[in-house]
């Protein structure tokens, strides 16, 4: 594997070099394989392609049934946005998706078949997290906190979340994820002392944000 730690290992019974030689050939083929695999079938790349957009609407229907993917529950897109990094040799760990912020949040999320925990770049990191069909939209606002509580205490690592509405469909996910992005763009402009920022709170913020130039300059 990639990660620090080996999450595999190939065993052939022997110490001789052809025993070498078949464990080398092994350990290259079914690494091939699993790639192939994690490529066509990983959940979480598909749901990182929905929310980027990297995939035709009319594909995901079809590739969330070849993935036996529950398509209609409520979910919701979060963007958190590390702030500042003190350790320089962990910001290099960020650039090759280990970084410890992402692993804090992917422990803080573990069901793998629930939650979507995806590295955007070397500073974001965006969680899809499914939730109740009813929740109250203070809990939502509760588990971000929770999540900049965590790197806070965890990594002393200050981060701001964007928070995106509720969706009951998967492919309106790329839309809650932009939403986040927005909260997060608005809430740098009009609100720089939360961590914590709801499109759905935004109010006129996000409406002159969303302003042409050209009808600001007039």
């Amino acid at each position: 594997g990639s990660r620090p730690r080996p999450e595999y290992a190939v065993f052939v019974s022997g110490n001789d070099p052809e025993a070498a030689k078949y464990v080398g050939l092994l350990a290259v083929s079914l690494n091939s394989i699993k790639q192939y695999y994690d490529e066509k079938y990983d959940r979480s790349n598909f749901i990182k392609n929905v929310i980027l957009d990297n995939i035709l609407p009319g594909d995901i229907y079809l590739k969330s049934r070849e993935l036996r993917f529950n398509s209609d529950v409520s979910r919701v897109c979060m963007l958190i946005k590390v702030t500042n990094q003190t350790d320089v040799s962990a910001y290099d760990v960020v650039q090759h998706n280990d970084s410890a912020a992402f692993d804090v949040i992917q422990n803080l999320f573990p069901d793998k078949n629930k939650d979507f925990v995806i590295n955007i770049n070397e500073t974001d990191i965006a969680l899809v997290k499914e939730i109740r069909s009813n929740i109250d939209p203070r809990d939502i606002d509760k588990l971000a906190g929770s999540i900049v509580d965590t790197l806070s205490s965890e990594f002393y690592t200050h981060c701001v979340v964007g928070i995106g509405t509720v969706v009951d469909s998967i492919k309106d996910l790329a839309r809650s994820f932009k939403e986040a992005q927005i909260a997060m763009e608005v809430g740098k402009v009009f609100d720089t002392e939360r961590y914590i920022v709801n499109y759905e709170n935004l109010g006129i913020g996000r409406l002159i944000y969303q302003l042409p130039t050209t009808l600001c300059e007039m």
